[in-house]
């Protein structure tokens, strides 16, 4: 037994030696760019006598820098975290006009210190589908953790980082309105959602498994099938813990969330616009217009928009807020962005013409009326009548009143007559109106004057 068993290594003392020597040497160059084992073999072969195989070259490799990965168990503080992720296979719908078979995304979130799960089918894994499913689940929860952990999906993360990701502004905006942030998960570390993972794992066990043989025409039905099934599912009883996923959470988790906001989140979407001369930025996505306030023209601004409002911002401060208008090519005012010249002509109207006449008389009431009556266009009768009432600046009130009165006298009511009575002077008590108004002859009784009586 002795001499079959020895107590002695059987490792070639001097071989072995010059292999390790090598390895030490190998060792400082191993994060080298283009670094291979196969190339050190071979210049290994070519410097020691009695080399090994490259099997045991690797053998001995890995035995002398073994690489051991150890793993932690994660103690997750009730209401801090909210891991999200889409599951990897798809459940399907039927278009039932067509017939065709469509591919929906399956959303999952759960609470890690309860394992509350929530799942939703959604269209696609596209930045509005991720929010509104976000949305919904925090609803289901009816409160909000202090953190959203997701994956570095597209719709998320714009840009995934080990230390600082880049957060997709939309998702960034939803976590500011429900009083939460974003924390990705590393790239290429899984180990950080595992939860979440598992959660997949046993949606499809328990939720993808008995909806197998069911075929549904609409995302409301799958969901609501969804919801029933899910129910069960967390109202199973955990054997280590005996209470279900549901006692964990109304017992212990629901108390540490935060309360919902008063509001859902809208989904935002951004355009960058330059404003106008005339003082409205061009919104592109229905090709209308909006008003801001007329000191930034020439600006470039950016144009933030939901389903039901429109917001202007210049250099990050908000300028202009308007309700969203669908109408294509509408031109969207608020009065109080026009500057006083704009603003003065956006009131035009018949009310307001009248208005300013009245207070010169009531003949150029009455001139400006019969002008905006007789014109067929109305913004040639506003430019007219505002041409007649203009003219109390060179003349004054009374006399465009006296000439006004000549001109509706005369049947003659436009602008250039009453200019040309004001201007030649007529509009003065002159020896003929005077006549006219006493209703009387204009020529006084005089000898010569011999009358009808006369010629008999």
């Amino acid at each position: 037994m002795e001499t079959l068993f020895t107590s002695h290594t059987t490792i070639d003392n001097k071989r072995f030696d010059d292999l390790s020597r090598y390895f030490e040497r190998m060792k400082d160059v191993e994060h080298h760019p283009g670094f291979t084992f196969l190339f050190h073999y071979q210049e290994y072969v070519q410097q020691v006598e009695n080399p090994y195989s490259y099997t045991q070259f690797m053998e001995h490799y890995h035995r002398k820098y073994a690489k051991v990965k150890g793993s932690m168990k994660l103690n997750h503080e009730p209401g801090h975290e909210l891991y999200i992720d889409f599951a990897g296979k798809k459940l399907h719908i039927v278009e039932r006009d067509i017939g065709e078979i469509k591919e929906v995304e399956v959303f999952v979130a759960i609470l890690p210190n309860s394992h509350y799960t929530y799942v939703e089918a959604c269209k696609s894994q596209k930045r509005g589908d991720l929010i509104h499913c976000c949305a919904n689940a925090l609803s289901f929860y009816g409160g909000v953790p202090k953190a959203i952990v997701s994956d570095n999906l597209k719709s998320a993360v714009k840009r995934a980082s080990k230390y600082e990701a880049d957060i997709n502004r939309s998702f960034k905006e939803f976590a500011h309105h429900y009083n939460c942030v974003i924390n990705p998960t590393r790239g290429y570390a899984p180990q950080d959602k595992a939860l979440v993972e598992n959660a997949v794992q046993l949606a499809y066990q328990r939720i993808y498994y008995p909806l197998r043989n069911i075929t549904f025409f609409s995302l409301q039905d799958l969901n609501r099938e969804i919801r029933r099934l899910l129910e069960s599912y967390n109202s199973l009883l955990f054997k280590r813990k005996q209470a279900s996923r549901q006692e964990l959470f109304q017992s212990v988790e629901r108390a540490y969330l935060k309360p919902l906001p008063s509001t859902t989140y809208e989904l935002k979407d951004y355009r960058r616009a330059k404003v106008q001369k005339m003082g409205y930025v061009y919104f592109s996505p229905d090709k209308s217009y909006y008003s801001v306030p007329y000191r930034y023209i020439g600006k470039e601004t950016m144009i933030h928009y939901t389903n039901s409002a429109v917001e202007v911002y210049y250099n990050h401060q908000r300028i202009a807020i308007h309700r969203r208008n669908p109408v294509i090519g509408h031109y969207n005012t608020n009065s109080e962005h026009l500057s006083s010249t704009h603003k003065f002509y956006s009131d035009w109207s018949p009310d307001f013409f009248k208005k300013k006449a009245s207070v010169h008389g009531k003949h150029v009431l009455g001139c400006v009326k019969k002008i905006l009556e007789n014109g067929d266009y109305p913004e040639i009768g506003y430019k007219r009548a505002m041409g007649v009432i203009q003219l109390h600046k060179g003349y004054g009130s009374q006399r465009l009143d006296n000439a006004c009165k000549r001109a509706l006298e005369a049947g003659a009511v436009s602008y250039r007559h009453i200019q040309n009575i004001l201007k030649n002077n007529q509009d003065k008590s002159s020896l003929f109106y005077q006549d006219l108004e006493e209703d009387r002859p204009h020529i006084p009784e005089h000898e010569n004057i011999r009358g009808a009586s006369y010629y008999k």
